[in-house]
């Protein structure tokens, strides 16, 4: 009996104790549940939602209204949820363009020779050069605003950092010797690429773009807020965040308070997930 109640101890504690790369990957698992019900809850969320009503204007944070009510009557929970879906939406399809740049520019780079890279490397400089605020408000505009300037224009801004990372990974498996005997055996660059490169890079690729996503999602916010982005109908939380700014003087604190508290952690659990999957990519750190 005593043998048994030790055994049932032991499993019971290997369930709690669990190592670095166990926990790491169920704290993956915790942010990757939140993030998509965050997406499904603002998606389900209809203008009827949005209702207003003016009895229940600037309502202090309760239990029947948890963040409070606008200027209108609407609930606030209500439009900071479908406010960060979509910033979210914005945020991917963002990140997912400029991964498909970084992954163009970084190895046509160092793989089609000196001259090649030299553009490359040049355009990154010239991209750099400028504020990321600045160059997101021109694109914008030049766009024509709205919903498809702001997402052209965090789109082809974010790429430039992720491009350096996989531009140095290239050049460092150019120069290994299984790609110098591909290279030997007249394999094309585009064979190089494909077969020899693009695997090695997958690690560094996962980990940019997961990293590209809060600082798409806090710039899509900034020019909203500034009134370079999305209009002012759109359910976003820059346009929250904007228009709450004309009642903090008079007290009305839970209107930009709980949508900027909640865009803030959720790029902080997106940056903080980016660097676990760094953690249990590395094989230094995986099992530490």
């Amino acid at each position: 009996m005593e043998s048994i109640t030790g055994l049932k101890n032991n499993e019971k504690k290997s369930l709690f104790n669990l190592g670095v790369r166990e926990k790491t990957i169920l704290s993956i698992l915790a942010f990757g549940f939140f993030f998509i019900a965050i997406l499904i809850w603002g998606s389900f969320i209809k203008a009827d939602n949005l209702y207003v009503d003016l009895p229940n204007k600037f309502q202090t944070p309760s239990l029947s209204h948890l963040f409070g009510t606008d200027w209108v009557g609407r609930d606030m929970l209500t439009r900071t949820i479908k406010g960060l879906s979509l910033s979210m939406k914005i945020g991917l399809l963002a990140t997912l363009t400029s991964t498909i740049i970084a992954i163009i520019l970084g190895i046509i780079g160092p793989t089609f020779g000196r001259r090649v890279d030299a553009v490359v490397t040049w355009f990154i400089d010239l991209v750099l050069s400028v504020p990321h605020t600045l160059i997101i408000i021109l694109i914008s505009m030049a766009a024509g605003g709205g919903l498809k300037g702001i997402v052209m224009g965090v789109s082809l801004t974010h790429w430039t950092s992720l491009t350096r990372i996989i531009r140095a990974e290239v050049m460092q498996v150019k120069e290994a010797d299984y790609t110098k005997i591909a290279k030997n055996f007249g394999k094309s660059n585009l064979y190089i690429a494909k077969n020899h490169i693009l695997p090695h890079i997958i690690p560094q690729l996962l980990v940019g773009i997961v990293l590209i996503f809060p600082h798409a999602i806090l710039h899509e916010a900034s020019v909203t807020f500034l009134g370079f982005g999305l209009q002012s109908h759109e359910p976003a939380i820059g346009i929250i965040l904007s228009e709450a700014m004309k009642y903090l003087t008079s007290g009305k604190w839970w209107l930009a308070f709980f949508p900027g508290l909640s865009l803030v952690l959720v790029s902080m659990m997106v940056d903080n997930m980016g660097k676990k999957i760094g953690k249990l990519i590395d094989p230094k750190t995986a099992y530490n």
